[in-house]
């Protein structure tokens, strides 16, 4: 991997294309002097309006479109993120923080919703008796499994990893890949791992690209076949 980029296969045969990224940048000018002028620019892409490059999800191009129509994609598209202290809101129950994606998108009755965060619980390796439970009565991988739960509330087609073991202690990382694997298998998910830890990528048996700061890299993720 060391010799700069390397892509494995980032379209994984079989399954339709979920999520297709092409030559996504974005460029945030560096200000300096009386006029404010452009003196340079930072690298980066982060989730605002991109400079330049194309974002499509199965097929269509969602690259510009406002937050309305953005709306149905948003079910399709799912995140576990890195921190799972700071990603769970301290005042909100485990069951809460779980039915939270449900109760935004209007899914179900209260009582299907509760079945549905019961059914989660116990698919991520948490009792159903947590579910009132708060978050700092949780261990770190049990924060990861919520937010993993909360991540499949929706059914999505794709879900975005960031980094979601790099916060827990060694011991739990291969826990909770090999969660996210099963998952994969029984579900039939997509998943954009994104990680700097070589070792968990190769656990996770994923097809990898190596990206060396700052080019971009097209990205191709397909689902699983059937």
């Amino acid at each position: 991997m060391a010799e700069g980029l390397r892509q494995a296969h980032s379209a994984a045969a079989g399954g339709p294309i979920v999520l297709e990224v092409s030559d996504l940048k974005k460029h945030f000018a560096i200000h300096k002097g009386l006029l404010q002028r452009a003196a340079g620019y930072v690298f980066a892409v982060d989730g605002v309006e991109p400079t330049a490059g194309r974002i499509s999800v199965s097929g269509r191009d969602i690259t510009h479109l406002s937050k309305a129509e953005l709306r149905p994609y948003r079910r399709q598209m799912q995140i576990i993120f890195q921190d799972p202290f700071s990603s769970l809101d301290p005042r909100m129950s485990a069951g809460e923080i779980v039915a939270e994606p449900l109760h935004v998108h209007r899914v179900g009755r209260a009582r299907d919703r509760k079945a549905r965060i019961a059914e989660l619980f116990e698919r991520v390796g948490l009792r159903k008796s947590q579910m009132d439970n708060y978050p700092h009565q949780f261990s770190g991988g049990q924060r990861q499994r919520i937010g993993i739960a909360r991540a499949l509330a929706l059914n999505p087609e794709l879900i975005v990893a960031d980094e979601p073991v790099s916060a827990l202690d060694v011991s739990i990382q291969a826990q909770i890949v090999n969660l996210m694997m099963d998952l994969q298998r029984e579900l039939g998910l997509a998943y954009l791992f994104i990680s700097h830890n070589l070792a968990v990528v190769e656990q996770s048996g994923a097809a990898a690209a190596w990206l060396p700061f700052p080019h971009a890299l097209p990205v191709r993720i397909r689902a699983l076949p059937d």
